[in-house]
């Protein structure tokens, strides 16, 4: 398992792009005997069988980012990629999907080899393309529960920079919704010195930008959560030259489809309006990407938890609150209106945290898990969580998992 984690850390592959960790993962898969076959471009699904019983789902995503790891470690990426525009960048597991990977593959191993434990179907969706949205809607696109049993039930799971050993579960909203636009603001050129003679784009995107962080303070019930975050900003090329466009990027995080469609109205008039105030051209809003709700049901959270009570501890396990990181796993479940289940793996050991407390999160280029016991803890994870609807019973699943 170590040693599958340091390949995987060692190799990260871009978004939608994750050829040679597919190839791995499908190789591991068909050594297990699984059935298994490519779904949503570079994603893999492999199906354990073994007799009449519940179907159960466990998905573990499998893309990099394009940053440039500064862990030190022996094992750090070198890795280059390029991203759909064609920049050559770095790129990282800098958010933890060689954890999930790595855990998800060795608890695949230890149940293929222990059928006398279980008795039904596993199904297990290793999804390209998360931290771009793409994947799991790709995957369900190229008729991934045509081709794969429908679970009744699908789990996941995130490392995180907590403790490690200890795993978080929410009830209800686990992570916030996400939507993110480019904004386009459109002025006209002039010499720094004929203002007179130009619509200002900075000028106009600045007031914009003030104007939208109104939303949550002043359009939304205080009892309601949101975010409204303008990201990056561009506008010009010389400082005696009024630019013909500026542009900045906002992303919005929320919890509640009627506060998401609220905010997501609100930038629209307050973009529009603004130009209009300018007497400017309408803005050019484009998409870059949305994330889903994470939802996990309550009645199987609760049941979750208590199995994890058993086999990782009572002081390991915690409800948490949710969070307003993002994921696109819930498509999956969704798509075929099945309940889900996404909890939190904590990463770090006391030792790893600075005397502030302060480690590394994740996206970081100085993210590095630690491997132990957090990998250990993330297949008891994945295997409890298994075995809690396919187990013979719970005290054969206490037994297989300890």
């Amino acid at each position: 398992m170590h040693d599958l984690y340091r390949h995987l850390h060692a190799n990260p592959e871009l978004s939608m792009q994750e050829h040679r960790t597919a190839a791995l993962i499908t190789d591991r898969l068909v050594s297990l005997g699984a059935e298994t076959f490519s779904c949503g471009g570079t994603g893999v699904v492999g199906v354990l069988r073994n007799g009449e019983g519940p179907i159960v789902g466990f998905r573990a995503d499998i893309d990099g980012l394009p940053i440039k790891e500064q862990t030190g470690l022996n094992y750090a990426s070198r890795a280059m990629g390029r991203l759909p525009d064609g920049t050559e960048v770095p790129v990282m597991h800098g958010c933890g999907h060689d954890v999930h990977v790595a855990a998800a593959l060795t608890a695949a191993s230890l149940l293929a080899k222990a059928t006398d434990t279980w008795a039904g179907t596993i199904v297990f969706i290793f999804q390209p393309g998360e931290e771009t949205a793409a994947g799991a809607q790709a995957m369900v696109d190229d008729g991934l529960w045509n081709k794969a049993p429908k679970p009744e039930i699908i789990y996941g799971q995130h490392v995180m920079p907590t403790l490690a050993g200890t795993v978080g579960i929410s009830r209800g909203s686990a992570m916030a919704m996400a939507d993110s636009w480019k904004v386009t603001v459109q002025g006209r050129q002039a010499h720094g010195s004929q203002p007179q003679e130009a619509i200002d784009p900075i000028v106009l995107a600045a007031h914009m930008v003030v104007r939208l962080q109104t939303i949550v303070s002043r359009e939304i019930n205080p009892m309601q959560s949101a975010v409204v975050t303008i990201g990056t900003f561009h506008g010009g090329l010389k400082e005696n030259i009024i630019p013909g466009t500026a542009e900045f990027t906002v992303n919005v995080r929320s919890f509640e489809q009627g506060v998401r469609e609220a905010v997501l109205a609100s930038i629209r008039r307050i973009i529009r309006a603004e130009a209009e105030a300018s007497d400017a051209p309408a803005p050019r809003i484009e998409e870059l990407y949305s994330f889903p709700s994470c939802y996990n049901d309550p009645a199987a959270t609760d049941q979750l938890m208590e199995h994890f009570r058993s086999a990782i501890g009572d002081e390991e396990v915690h409800e948490i609150p949710p969070m307003m990181g993002s994921e696109d796993f819930g498509t999956l479940a969704s798509a075929i209106h099945a309940p889900a289940v996404y909890w939190m793996l904590g990463g770090h050991t006391a030792g790893t945290f600075a005397a502030d407390g302060h480690v590394p999160g994740n996206h970081s280029p100085q993210f590095s898990p630690a491997m132990e016991p957090t990998l250990s803890t993330g297949v008891r994870a994945v295997i409890t969580a298994i075995l809690s609807r396919i187990g013979w019973d719970a005290e054969c699943e206490s037994k297989s998992v300890r």
